[in-house]
């Protein structure tokens, strides 16, 4: 018999995993109590420490979430490097003369981790948007870039043993010169989740779903998440276009009527979309195929309590500590903080 342990749950739903799957149960059936809500510290906890840093997810096992969210590039010799960007962003990164660079750093992909691991990503540059769009945040300067397997060595640390990682390729094919092709990719990130034994609690996320398909199959193990956006400026599912968007390996949104439909028609079993994009209806119509609900980036305390009427299953935030009040004002339960010893 496979194993089966209580993820989270959603409004009048628990969420299980059974292996390798992601089953949406209603509560009614599995008897557990809803609303256990899965807490996920975007980049750790940006809203406080440097994204995508281990002091950032540091800090988010203290503050107690129950996801470590964050990204990864893969470097020229191979090693999955934690990153937003795929390549070195000058808001974020000193060189190892502690000057900021000057403009667009360079390319993880084309570059060896010996080289990329001299640079300080350890606070944001005065002035600049994030520095702006996160004033809490607090410097720890020295700090290099990350190794996803430093991030695991991190948790297995901390004793953190029922903490989840939620892994994206940051990955475009927008832009195919700045990464590893999709295949490598996903096999270099597949091989390292695999090397640390976390295949049973880690997924992978992207918004190239190419990425997905690929994990799916090469590592039924490991779920996946297909992230999805529909605003100005940024859209990965192309409603009402005549050919599939470059995002969704190969699926045409309507061809399938709604992004839920695309996701479960991909092989998915987790969604995670743009809390804008949610209303209760969506939210109702995925459960209703089997999806666990995610949301991102929620950060405005009036956001988070709005998903969180929608029923969704886990909310994603650069401020850990905001989504904790609102659960703990809801008498919801709350991830284990786990204060540095």
């Amino acid at each position: 018999m496979r194993r089966r342990r209580v993820l989270g749950t959603g409004a009048g739903a628990c969420v299980l995993f059974t292996g390798a799957s992601v089953v949406w149960r209603p509560a009614a059936a599995s008897g557990v109590a809803p609303r256990v809500i899965d807490l996920q510290g975007h980049r750790g906890a940006r809203g406080l420490r440097p994204e995508n840093t281990l002091p950032a997810f540091a800090l988010a096992l203290e503050l107690g979430v129950s996801t470590l969210e964050l990204d990864v590039g893969v470097s020229r010799d191979g090693v999955v490097v934690v990153s937003h960007d795929p390549l070195l962003n000058p808001d974020l990164t000193r060189g190892p003369d502690g000057r900021w660079l000057d403009g667009p750093g360079a390319v993880i992909a084309h570059t060896d981790w010996a080289e990329l691991r001299r640079y300080d990503v350890g606070r944001a540059r005065p002035g600049s948007r994030t520095a702006q769009q996160f004033p809490q945040q607090q410097p720890v300067d020295g700090t290099p870039l990350a190794r996803l397997a430093e991030v695991f060595d991190l948790v297995r640390q901390r004793g953190a043993a029922e903490v989840r990682l939620s892994i994206e390729t940051k990955i475009s094919p927008l832009r195919p010169e700045l990464t590893l092709p999709p295949e490598a990719f996903a096999r270099a990130v597949v091989a390292e989740i695999r090397h640390a034994g976390m295949a049973a609690r880690s997924t992978v996320q992207s918004f190239d779903w190419r990425t997905l398909q690929l994990v799916q199959a090469l590592a039924p193990e490991i779920g996946t998440v297909y992230l999805s956006v529909q605003r100005r400026g940024f859209d990965t599912i192309g409603a009402g276009q005549p050919q599939p968007s470059p995002w969704t390996a190969g699926l045409r949104h309507d061809d399938h009527g709604s992004v839920p439909h695309m996701v479960r028609a991909a092989g998915g079993r987790l969604w995670s979309a743009h809390h804008a994009d949610l209303s209760a209806e969506v939210v109702a119509q995925a459960h209703s195929l089997g999806l666990t609900v995610l949301t991102w980036t929620v950060n405005d305390p009036a956001d988070i309590d709005r998903v969180l009427d929608l029923g969704v299953d886990g909310v994603i935030t650069d401020h850990p500590e905001r989504a904790r009040a609102a659960l703990q004002r809801r008498g919801w339960p709350l991830p284990p903080a786990r204060p540095r010893s």
